[in-house]
């Protein structure tokens, strides 16, 4: 079956990449997700192109296409060995139940009173490395990550791309949001979780990250009009997730009731990504012809 590749970028493709993409694209498409209507980002341009077979590039290859903005090295990972991102973990080890150390914060970012999102469960951090490359004065971008090498690896490469407007920590959330978030200067406007570890088990739901102490830790700190976007490509995680922000229609309404432009399918699920890029697991997900789960709230005003 035929579909489309929609490759997206704020900035200019290098031209290394340029050559790449348009040997690939010539070949390859397949449908994107991406809106532009909440974009937290600038609006993004895309390129589409037919396809006969989609087993011809590797998902790989289209998250590099698809954050060749960023123009990574991989110098650091000879001192890291191989980096797992869908490692699951056993976030109620003992190994993770000290809360990480707060940073101070005029050392992180050059500008700590700005409005902050939260990434919870960042992974390799191409994400919100993007997303602070386009909003380097407006914006600053956490990632909190349980997986150390990734952490180490996502803070060389802000380094690398010298930003001010993005950190990322070592930190277990269900242990470390509240005290972190509670320290932090300025508002906190956005809060993430996007395709977090599954935990298929019943017996293992309870390792899950989104649980009644963090959701209510996101409410109590979440500034007035500011949003959570939770997204999955497991429908049984994305419910989950779902049946335990939707209980707080109290303080958060979904985003469809705020604007009704905002287009959702029968069942309640944005059509469209609204960040303007899309995550690594996003893009192996899609590539599979997997349907992506996505939710948006924002905090009701007078909360």
């Amino acid at each position: 079956m035929a579909s489309s590749l929609c490759l997206n970028s704020c900035a200019a493709v290098p031209g290394a990449a340029k050559q790449i993409l348009s040997s690939l694209i010539l070949l390859h498409k397949f449908p994107s997700s991406l809106g532009h209507k909440y974009c937290i980002s600038k609006t993004s341009a895309s390129l589409s192109v037919p396809i006969t077979d989609k087993k011809e590039i590797r998902s790989t290859d289209l998250v590099a296409l698809e954050y060749a903005d960023l123009n990574l090295t991989d110098n650091i990972s000879q001192e890291l060995g191989h980096v797992r991102i869908r490692q699951h973990v056993n976030p109620l080890s003992s190994s993770f139940s000290v809360p990480a150390p707060v940073p101070n914060w005029d050392e992180v970012f050059k500008d700590p009173t700005l409005p902050l999102m939260v990434d919870i469960g960042s992974g390799s951090g191409r994400f919100l490395l993007w997303l602070a490359k386009q909003n380097p004065d407006s914006q600053n971008y956490l990632g909190l990550e349980i997986r150390a090498k990734l952490v180490k690896r996502a803070e060389f490469w802000v380094k690398e791309l010298a930003l001010s407007n993005v950190h990322f920590m070592f930190a277990n959330a269900a242990v470390s949001f509240k005290q972190l978030v509670s320290t932090y200067p300025g508002p906190l406007a956005l809060v993430s979780i996007l395709c977090p570890d599954p935990h298929f088990k019943k017996r293992h739901h309870k390792r899950r990250v989104v649980q009644t102490p963090l959701v209510n830790s996101i409410l109590t700190r979440l500034m007035p009009e500011g949003k959570v976007f939770i997204q999955s490509d497991v429908v049984e995680v994305a419910e989950d997730m779902r049946k335990q922000f939707d209980e707080e229609s109290g303080v958060l309404q979904h985003i469809d009731t705020v604007d009704p432009s905002v287009l959702c399918d029968n069942e309640g699920w944005l059509l469209n990504n609204p960040m303007g890029i899309r995550t690594e697991r996003e893009i192996h997900a899609e590539l599979e012809g997997a349907k992506i789960y996505r939710r948006l709230y924002q905090k009701r005003k007078g909360y």
